[in-house]
C-alpha cells in the first residue's frame, strides 16, 4: 500500500469515528433528556385507560416496558439491541419502529429531496443572475428578498399559502401526501406535494441567492478577473467559465450546512400540512414519550446531518484540495 493509499485509509477511519462518536453522544443526549422530561410513557401504550390502573398495575406495566431499571442499563439494553438491528417497539402504534418508519420514509425523502434539489438550482441561476447585473433593479430585488424571506417563519408562510392557494382559489390540496383512495397514484402524490415543497423553496431560496451572489462578486475582484477584463472578455463569460467553477468549493460546504436548516424547515412543514413523514413522526413521539420511536427519527436524522456535512467537506476538499490544509483563498 503506497504513502498516499495510507493517508487516505486513515484520513477515511478519522472521519468515520467522528460520524460514530458524533451519534454516540447524540443517542446518550437523547435517551437521558427524554427520560428525565415529564410526562408518562404508559399513557402512549395504554392510552387513557392508564388513569384507571392501580399503582401496582402501572408498576408491573412499567417493569414490563423495562422502565423500572436504572438509566444506564436501560441505555446500555438499547444501544445492544441496537447493535443488532433492533429498533425496539414504538408505544404508540404496537409496532417495530423499523416498520413504523419505513412507512413514512420515503415520503420525507421525497419532498426533502425535491425542495432542497429545486432550492439550490433555483440559487445557483438566480445569484448568477444577481452577480452579473450588479446594481440593478433585479440584483436589488433578489438582495431584499432574501432578508425578508429569510425572517419569515415557514410554519406561518405555511398557513398563508393553505389559506390562499387552498382555502380561497381551492386550486391545491390543504395538506397530506395523497387523496383517499389515491394512494398509489403518483401524480396525485406529487399534486399533494406543490404547497409544502414551494413552502420551503420560497422559504429559502433568497438567501442561498444572495450567498451565491455575494461568492460571485468577491470572485470577480480577483486579479486574474482584472486580467481576463482587460483582455476584453464579457463579464457575463468570466462567471460562466472561470468563476462559478471557483466559488464551487465554498458553495459545496454551504449546501452541507444548509441540510439541517432545510431539514428543519421540512419537519415543521409536514406538522402543518398534516404531511406522514419523520417530521410528524418526530413530533409525535416526543409528545407521547414513544422512546424507541423518539430515539430512531432522532439517530436517524443526525446520520443525515452529519454525513451530509462530511460529505459536503469530503468532495470540497477533492475539488480544491487546499481545503484539506486549511487554505482559504481560492485564486
Amino acid at each position: 500500500m503506497t504513502n498516499e493509499r495510507k493517508s487516505t485509509f486513515k484520513y477515511g477511519l478519522r472521519r468515520v469515528a467522528e460520524i460514530l462518536l458524533i451519534l454516540l453522544i447524540l443517542s446518550i443526549v437523547v435517551f437521558t433528556l427524554s427520560r428525565l422530561c415529564p410526562g408518562d410513557p404508559l399513557r402512549s401504550w395504554y392510552g387513557d385507560s392508564v388513569d384507571r390502573m392501580s399503582a401496582s398495575q402501572k408498576a408491573a406495566a412499567r417493569e414490563s416496558l423495562g422502565l423500572e431499571k436504572p438509566l444506564p442499563v436501560q441505555y446500555g439494553i438499547w444501544l445492544k439491541d441496537l447493535m443488532h438491528g433492533d429498533l425496539g417497539l414504538s408505544y404508540k402504534y404496537k409496532r417495530s419502529v423499523t416498520a413504523v418508519i419505513g412507512g413514512v420514509l420515503v415520503n420525507t425523502l421525497v419532498f426533502g429531496i425535491a425542495s432542497y434539489i429545486l432550492t439550490f438550482v433555483l440559487a445557483f441561476k438566480l445569484g448568477r443572475a444577481s452577480a452579473e447585473r450588479e446594481g440593478t433593479r433585479l440584483d436589488k430585488f433578489i438582495c431584499k428578498s432574501g432578508v425578508i424571506s429569510g425572517n419569515i417563519p415557514v410554519f406561518f408562510l405555511s398557513l398563508i399559502c393553505i389559506l390562499l392557494f387552498a382555502v380561497n382559489l381551492r386550486i391545491l390540496p390543504t395538506g397530506g401526501a395523497y387523496s383517499y383512495g389515491a394512494e398509489g397514484d403518483i401524480l396525485d402524490r406529487a399534486w399533494h406535494l406543490v404547497l409544502p415543497v414551494f413552502v420551503i423553496v420560497i422559504g429559502h431560496l433568497w438567501y442561498y441567492s444572495y450567498m451565491v451572489r455575494n461568492l460571485l462578486l468577491e470572485e470577480m475582484r480577483k486579479e486574474y478577473v482584472l486580467l481576463l477584463k482587460a483582455e476584453g472578455m464579457p463579464r457575463t463569460m468570466i462567471i460562466k467559465k472561470y468563476c462559478m467553477k471557483n466559488i464551487l468549493p465554498p458553495m459545496i460546504t454551504i449546501m452541507g450546512i444548509a441540510v439541517p436548516h432545510l431539514l428543519g424547515g421540512t419537519y415543521v412543514v409536514e406538522m402543518v400540512f398534516g404531511y406522514p413523514g419523520l417530521g410528524r413522526l418526530s413530533f409525535e413521539s416526543a409528545l407521547y414519550k414513544d422512546y424507541n420511536m423518539l430515539m430512531a427519527t432522532t439517530l436517524l436524522t443526525g446520520c443525515v446531518v452529519v454525513i451530509s456535512n462530511h460529505l459536503a467537506h469530503i468532495i470540497g476538499e477533492r475539488i480544491d484540495p487546499r481545503m484539506r490544509h486549511g487554505e482559504g483563498s481560492y485564486e
